[in-house]
């Protein structure tokens, strides 16, 4: 016997005890794993279905959202000489409470086959190309 053992000598047999209850008890839990086996494996096809279920449901809501999205967009015909409103799409905090996003009207210049158009503005006469 170590000395360890000699000195604390309840303390060795209360961690086999211990440990023999552990082991007793994993034993009878696991007494049919055959059937824990199956049990878990129906679990696991069951997940996947699940999972593969909300996968389908997620492409049906985004192809309605898309549906939806693109039934409510207008389309634009923009002419040259038409004036038009600039949306400010990056103005995100703004100082003013009620301040609008929409810049003053601007004359269209020029229509570019890949849909962009240049703007001109009247006072300063500067022109930009913006995405129509």
């Amino acid at each position: 016997m170590s000395p360890y053992c000699l000195i604390f000598e309840k303390a060795c047999h209360l961690l086999v005890e211990l440990e023999h209850n552990a082991y007793w008890a994993v034993r009878k839990l696991n007494f049919h794993m055959q059937a824990a086996w199956e049990k878990r494996l129906l679990q696991l096809n069951e997940l996947d279905k699940f999972r593969l279920q909300t996968y389908e449901n997620a492409k049906i809501y985004k192809e309605k959202t898309k549906r939806w999205h693109n039934k409510k967009i207008m389309e634009c015909h923009f002419e040259l000489g038409q004036y038009v409103l600039l949306f400010n799409s990056r103005l995100k905090l703004f100082p003013g409470k009620l301040k609008s996003r929409w810049s003053r009207p601007f004359c269209i210049t020029k229509i570019f086959f890949h849909g962009a158009v240049e703007l001109e503005n009247e006072s300063s006469r500067n022109q930009f190309k913006v995405n129509a």
